[in-house]
């Protein structure tokens, strides 16, 4: 049985004897008062104890049928006890044996009277019982008063003694209530909060995958614009050149080249549609891709163009190369596209914490200011740039004046592998 099941049940068993304990102990005393009336009453007081034990059955039938509508401490419960107290008074004066009656005022009157009226009460009970202990109310002599007043004074003590644990123990049913409602007011609270944080959980789960789906538009839109677009751009400058050919092997070779960038095109397609690095990086090392980059862009647009490391190279993250090799690609694309430049210088620079990747060309040049906002401009160029840089903690600077050419650099952390 659980401690509430153990509680419920000792609860029940008071409440049986509190409704019927009374009718007992008025039975059993008015048995023994009767078997011991002669030795302790005389005929007149027979009689009058009589009609108290008639009174007092009377009493406690009120009481049993107005007590279930009666809350605790009620108007009704205090003129119970007080008459029940005052019958049980009178009978044990008349013989003291009657007090086994009048001893269940020490039971119920904290639960019949208020805190204050209680102790009353029950001094009043001790009254009775020590004047049964002594010999009978009232005492004969001074030797029994005296005896009655040590009676008294330990009844009195035992009061005070039980009434005080008797409070301690009801402060502490009490406390003990308030916490038990605290926490049932915690635990639904707790249900409302654990409720709220699944539908949150749902709810982010939900902007989670939302977010990864704009995420990976975003990067397939990044690769389509850094490798197809670029690819299919060359492709039709390529194309442009054979129209315009008169040699037949100068028409050749452009044709040919058309046909590997559209190659190339295709396999970096299939690559940005499984979320694979850009091809360049798959055998070769990031210094090696960026001068083998270079040294095709240059085959292709004609333009004279450099490549230099510096520093002392060392192996990167993969996120790290591929994201300087496709910067690389965007500034070519933009200086080939924009810049009507003449000279081209790459460099790669790897230095303690970061690795730097600088662009310049000396073609027209442009007015950094004039630019559109952030993320207005509804394109992957400088953009693109920039946010695959700050996705991995780096940033990208752009200098740049109409007429004195553009220089590019972007700075990523170095992550060794």
């Amino acid at each position: 049985m659980t401690s509430q099941g153990r509680a419920a049940s000792a609860e029940e068993r008071w409440g049986k004897f509190y409704r019927w304990g009374p009718c007992g102990l008025l039975a059993l005393a008015t048995t023994v008062g009767a078997a011991t009336a002669t030795v302790f009453m005389s005929r007149g007081e027979t009689y009058a104890a009589g009609a108290l034990v008639v009174a007092a059955f009377v009493l406690e039938l009120w009481w049993g049928r107005t007590k279930p509508g009666q809350p605790e401490h009620s108007p009704a419960a205090c003129r119970y006890y007080a008459v029940r107290t005052a019958i049980a008074f009178a009978l044990t004066w008349l013989n003291p044996l009657f007090s086994f009656y009048a001893v269940i005022g020490y039971f119920d009157a904290v639960h019949l009277l208020p805190p204050r009226r209680a102790r009353a009460g029950l001094l009043v009970t001790a009254v009775t019982l020590a004047g049964s202990q002594s010999g009978g109310l009232p005492p004969e002599s001074a030797t029994v008063w005296i005896l009655f007043a040590v009676v008294f004074a330990v009844h009195a003590a035992l009061v005070v003694i039980f009434g005080n644990l008797g409070e301690k123990e009801a402060e502490e049913a009490r406390a003990k209530a308030a916490t038990m409602a605290e926490l049932e007011r915690t635990n639904v609270r707790l249900e409302q909060a654990l409720a709220e944080n699944a539908g949150l959980h749902t709810q982010l789960l939900l902007q989670a995958r939302e977010a990864g789906v704009a995420d990976e538009r975003r990067r397939l839109a990044a690769e389509i614009h850094d490798t197809i677009a670029q690819g299919l751009t060359g492709i039709i400058t390529q194309l442009q050149v054979v129209t315009a050919a008169e040699d037949p092997a100068v028409a050749r070779a452009h044709l040919e080249r058309a046909q590997a960038l559209a190659r190339q095109s295709l396999g970096e397609a299939r690559r940005s549609v499984h979320d694979l690095g850009p091809g360049a990086l798959e055998h070769d090392a990031l210094q090696e891709a960026l001068e083998k980059t270079v040294a095709e862009w240059s085959l292709r647009t004609g333009v004279r163009a450099e490549f230099t490391a510096t520093g002392t190279v060392e192996p990167l993250h993969d996120e790290i190369e591929a994201t300087l090799l496709r910067i690389a690609q965007e500034a070519l694309a933009n200086a080939a596209r924009h810049a009507r430049a003449t000279r081209v210088g790459v460099t790669l620079s790897y230095m303690d914490d970061e690795v730097t990747l600088d662009v310049r060309d000396d073609g027209h040049g442009f007015d950094p200011l004039t630019l559109p906002p952030r993320g207005e401009s509804g394109g992957f160029g400088l953009g693109g740039m920039r946010a695959r840089a700050e996705r991995l903690a780096g940033n990208v600077d752009i200098e740049s004046e109409p007429g004195n050419g553009t220089a590019i650099s972007a700075r990523v952390p170095l992550v060794r592998i």
